[in-house]
């Protein structure tokens, strides 16, 4: 069974464990040099939080809480802003360099694309931490350090999981086209299934489609005996999927809403993998205060980890409770 192996640093976890700070090859990656520090503005701290999630979106608003609730908790600013045109979000992160934020939080979906902006924001003298997305080249960009969860990782996880379940031909559902984390995703998948692992991909902005989608691909392929989605709305849609091509494929996803708790808990999703997308807003506005009043940088060179762990029937009831509150 694949087990992630200890964090060098503490997490702070309700249900899920935390894996290693080792990069995927197993290779040591060397602390960056801190950025020099902004100067203290007038009054309170202000951090922006800029994200390829926009508001209104089930897994993003939860980062949101996060940051926001850190920003109540410590007595700064916090103001989030999200785009998934990456275009949009490099222009958001120059917005919040031209008004000297003390720090800014940026998730990298498509890292190349927020290159120059946030070399620009460290070039400028405010620190940056990366997070969910774009693990590999938060270093390589001049970020203090990345807070999320491993994506090869994870996948690995799940693969084993699946593994166990009996699952020997995967459908891996892709729903943002050049997201390195998803892509991240179903390689992990296919290295521990030791089976055969697909990609297929959908809209995530079409969800009736997406799962006549994974139908038509269930009802073409009758030996496809799993399916994992990398979103909690294409886990619902491929619940529906299998039930509408008479399929006994097994479904598990990634990260948490209402409905994949009730899926999990009522035995139509296996598993669902949970980030703590919480720790992900929450974690960095405390790290950027350390770094602004203290000169901390926490990781080591390494990322600090909030997943993977794994919702299944016999947490799912605990987790529930959390999620109502918009903290899982």
């Amino acid at each position: 069974m694949f087990r992630p192996k200890p964090l060098v640093l503490a997490c702070v976890l309700a249900v899920a464990a935390c894996t290693s700070p080792a990069s995927p090859s197993g290779s040591a990656t060397t602390a960056p040099a801190a950025p020099t520090a902004a100067a203290p503005a007038a009054g309170a701290a202000t951090y922006a939080v800029v994200t390829h999630g926009g508001v209104g979106d089930a897994f993003w608003d939860v980062v949101k809480n996060g940051a926001e609730t850190a920003g109540t908790d410590l007595g700064v600013t916090v103001t989030y802003e999200g785009d998934g045109d990456p275009q949009r979000q490099s222009q958001l992160i120059d917005a919040a360099v031209n008004k000297k934020v003390n720090g800014i939080v940026v998730s990298m979906a498509n890292p190349d694309a927020l290159r120059a902006s946030i070399e620009g924001a460290v070039q400028a003298g405010i620190p940056v931490i990366t997070i969910n997305s774009g693990q590999d080249k938060s270093v390589e960009f001049g970020a203090i350090t990345h807070v999320g969860q491993d994506e090869l990782v994870a996948g690995q996880g799940a693969g084993a999981k699946l593994k166990e379940a009996g699952v020997g031909k995967l459908v891996c559902v892709v729903h943002e086209a050049g997201n390195v984390g998803l892509e991240q995703r179903c390689k992990g998948a296919g290295e521990t299934l030791g089976g055969s692992v697909e990609n297929l991909q959908v809209d995530i902005n079409n969800l009736q489609e997406a799962q006549s989608t994974i139908q038509s691909k269930l009802q073409a392929d009758p030996s496809v005996n799993g399916v994992l989605a990398l979103n909690p709305a294409v886990g619902a849609a491929a619940v529906g999927a299998v039930k509408g091509a008479g399929s006994a494929a097994k479904v598990a996803t990634f990260d948490l809403n209402a409905d994949v708790i009730k899926s999990v808990q009522a035995g139509e999703i296996l598993f669902a993998i949970d980030q703590q997308q919480y720790l992900q807003g929450y974690l960095p506005i405390v790290l950027l205060n350390l770094y602004k009043t203290n000169l901390n940088v926490a990781g080591g060179g390494h990322p600090v980890l909030t997943g993977p762990g794994f919702v299944t029937k016999e947490n799912a009831a605990q987790v529930a409770e959390l999620t109502g509150k918009g903290t899982r």
